[in-house]
Formats: structure tokens, C-alpha cells, sequence
């Protein structure tokens, strides 16, 4: 019976996490339960509410605005959309210009501008730009009738007959489209790609081709005939409105 209790006292000394003091006696108020309270952490400290809570609630507003964000509270409005506000100021009228000019004929272009600018001893990876613009405008044709003179008309006595000569057709500046313009591609290089956080590069190539279409547009606009289509319209437009006047014979020239 001796030896069966010293056995269970010293399983149970085994199993008491408690330290014993320098005599063999355990310390008292020493247990593992109190060394390791709940509600600390694995450091010994417990974490303090006014950091625990604020945790708390941004970790629940992050999910609030995840799932707002992805559609799964159709009830609540969508915290990251976008809305587009104008705050141009009014259009000022600045100057009117009277024209007497009859625009008798349109041409509509397009053109694909491919504009490089390259580094004479570096690749094009390195440093340089290639923009691929495609540009689309209008050139009006027109007829001058402001510069008709006093004999430029010419009528009979019996007013039947009537002679009007008219000046030579003209282009006006090619009109660039915006809406049907656009940029296609731009490759930049490296150090090019680094300048454009410090400056406005990109606005300037854009405006760069714009010019060019513009320009390239003027070009092919005078190797047409448009100028003579305008010539001939104006001729049809004056003799039918002299001919709902009366005149019977209405002769047109250019000159």
C-alpha cells in the first residue's frame, strides 16, 4: 500500500505543470492555467480593445465595399462608381464674320499617319516614338460670290436672257473629325516611358499627328477635282434660280 501511494503521488507530481521550490514543495498560485489566462495572446499580453476594435470594423467595412463593389448588394449604392461632371465655362461669341461664299462641293478624306521620331545611335526600344494615327476630315469647295462686279451680270432688255460670270472655285482648310479619329497605336521607349511622368509628351505627339493629318488631308484635296465640282454646282444652283425668275436663256462662265 506504501508503494502504490508513493506511485500515484509521483504521477501526479508528473503531471503538475507547478515548479517546486528549493525544499521539494510546490510553489503555491503557479499553475499553467494562470501562467497562460485566456484572452492573451501567445507573448503573454493581452491585445487592448481600442486596437482589436478598430480591426474589427475595418476588416467589416472592406468586406461591405468588396461586395458593394461586385454587385452582391443590389439594395446598396456602388461606393467606387464613377460619374462624369462638366465644368466648362460658357462659350464666348468673339467675332462674326459675314460670308459670301456658296459652298458647292464636300470631300471627305482619311488618312493613316505613321509618325516616328528615332534616336540616331539608340534602338527605338531604348529612346524613340512610332504613332499609327488615323485621321478623317472634310474640305469644303467653294464659289466667291462676294467678288462679283457690276458687269460680272449682265441682262437683256427684254429680261430673258442673262450672262453672269463667276470666279474660280477654292478650298477651303481641311475640317479634322474627332469623333472618327483616333489614335490606333504609340510604342515608346524606355526613356521615353520614364519622361512621360514628368511631362505632357503624349498630349504633344497626339497634337503632333493631328497637324499632320490635317495637312496630308489639304495635300490630297487639291489633287481632286473638287473645285471644279463646285464650279459646275454653282453654275446649275444660278441657273435655276435665274430660271425660276423668268430667264429663259441664263449663260454662266468662269473666269
Amino acid at each position: 500500500m506504501k508503494g502504490l501511494g508513493k506511485a500515484r503521488a509521483d504521477r501526479t507530481d508528473d503531471e503538475d505543470p507547478a515548479p517546486r521550490g528549493g525544499d521539494g514543495t510546490r510553489e503555491p498560485g503557479r499553475t499553467g492555467e494562470e501562467r497562460e489566462p485566456r484572452g492573451r495572446t501567445a507573448g503573454g499580453r493581452r491585445v487592448p480593445w481600442y486596437v482589436s476594435l478598430p480591426v474589427t470594423l475595418a476588416v467589416i467595412f472592406a468586406l461591405f465595399l468588396g461586395m458593394a463593389n461586385l454587385g452582391w448588394l443590389p439594395g446598396l449604392p456602388n461606393p467606387f462608381a464613377e460619374k462624369t461632371v462638366d465644368r466648362s465655362q460658357p462659350v464666348v461669341l468673339r467675332s462674326i464674320q459675314n460670308m459670301s461664299r456658296y459652298n458647292a462641293a464636300t470631300g471627305n478624306f482619311q488618312v493613316i499617319v505613321d509618325l516616328a521620331n528615332e534616336a540616331k545611335f539608340l534602338p527605338s526600344a531604348i529612346l524613340g516614338t512610332r504613332s499609327l494615327y488615323v485621321g478623317a476630315g472634310s474640305v469644303e469647295a467653294y464659289v466667291d460670290l462676294g467678288k462679283l462686279g457690276t458687269d460680272s451680270v449682265k441682262v437683256s432688255d427684254d429680261r430673258r436672257t442673262a450672262t453672269i460670270t463667276i470666279p474660280h472655285g477654292q478650298l477651303a482648310g481641311a475640317a479634322l473629325d474627332v469623333k472618327n479619329s483616333y489614335m490606333y497605336s504609340q510604342e515608346r521607349g524606355l526613356f521615353d516611358r520614364l519622361g512621360d511622368l514628368f511631362s505632357s509628351s503624349t498630349s504633344d505627339d497626339q497634337h503632333k499627328v493631328e497637324l499632320l493629318a490635317v495637312e496630308k488631308i489639304d495635300k490630297a484635296a487639291k489633287d481632286t477635282g473638287l473645285t471644279v465640282t463646285a464650279e459646275n454646282n454653282t453654275k446649275a444652283m444660278l441657273t435655276g434660280l435665274l430660271g425660276s425668275l423668268g430667264f429663259t436663256s441664263v449663260t454662266v462662265d468662269v473666269v
